[in-house]
């Protein structure tokens, strides 16, 4: 079942993806050689909890840490480590938060030092996308218009878009309906209504679009060991487009300039 929310539900989800989105403002800026992610997690999980709210991941079905950390051809799911972060490395940062019965969910890759032409590229490539995303968002349009101008945004810069793992609803469940694919014809799936809340998020390879997981059980990998990224923002469908409710207003700026063109709501203010 897809769940609109009310003004009140709407605010709450505010506040929490607000400090999902502080919270990972400082750690993007932790991401520099010598750190390990392990640090990267303890600082996320004192954060989080410093206000009063609780890791979203931890625990999820087992996973042990506060954010999943993905370097490389790592694509999702990373778990953090004491491997320390060298220069050229890629980190992809995902994280939740629970705050008032609701949640919060946000991810970024950040270059860690000077990085290739190539890793430069894909996250900049993979960020648009998001956007491309993003602007499609608007009530009477359908789940699927947002994967096709994703996967056409992609392919159209000679990369590839992760079958896998998709985008998805969120509330008071960290994963609710309905699943966002990031591929795919538009015109498709249910239609988008005002107070929907829908965390999208592209993961885009380098190199082929097949993905495995280690033995680990968590950490997925490209099949090829080509670079991949991954972006997400949270955002609730408003009577015009959307509202970013996981958008600083300090990278507002920043974003305008990558994509081109105006965000779709107002940033939260940071």
């Amino acid at each position: 079942m897809i769940v609109c929310r009310s003004s009140s539900e709407i605010e709450k989800l505010r506040r929490v993806n607000l400090l999902v989105a502080e919270v990972l403002a400082a750690l993007r800026q932790m991401a520099v050689p010598g750190v390990t992610t392990e640090e990267i997690d303890r600082v996320a999980e004192e954060r989080v909890r410093a206000a009063g709210a609780e890791p979203a991941f931890k625990g999820y079905h087992g996973y042990p840490a506060t954010v999943c950390v993905s370097a490389n051809e790592q694509v999702v799911h990373g778990i953090p480590s004491k491997r320390p972060l060298v220069e050229r490395d890629i980190l992809s940062i995902d994280m939740g938060a629970k705050l008032d019965g609701y949640f919060g969910d946000c991810a970024v890759t950040v270059p860690v030092g000077r990085v290739s032409a190539e890793a430069a590229e894909l996250l900049r490539v993979t960020e648009e996308a998001l956007f491309h995303g993003i602007e499609a968002v608007k009530p009477g349009a359908r789940v699927s218009d947002i994967g096709a101008a994703v996967q056409q945004h992609v392919e159209a810069h000679g990369f590839s878009v992760v079958r896998e793992f998709v985008g998805h609803g969120i509330g008071t469940l960290l994963h609710e309906e309905p699943q966002i694919a990031n591929y795919g014809p538009g015109g498709r799936g249910p239609r988008l209504a005002e107070g929907m809340v829908l965390a999208i998020e592209p993961m885009v390879n380098a190199g082929k679009p097949a993905v495995k997981v280690l033995p680990d059980g968590w950490t997925a990998v490209t099949r090829d060991a080509s670079l991949s990224a991954h972006f997400e923002h949270t955002v609730v469908v408003t009577g015009e487009g959307c509202e970013i409710l996981t958008l600083l207003e300090s990278d507002a700026a920043r974003v305008r300039e990558l994509v081109g063109r105006s965000l779709l709501g107002s940033p939260s203010r940071t």
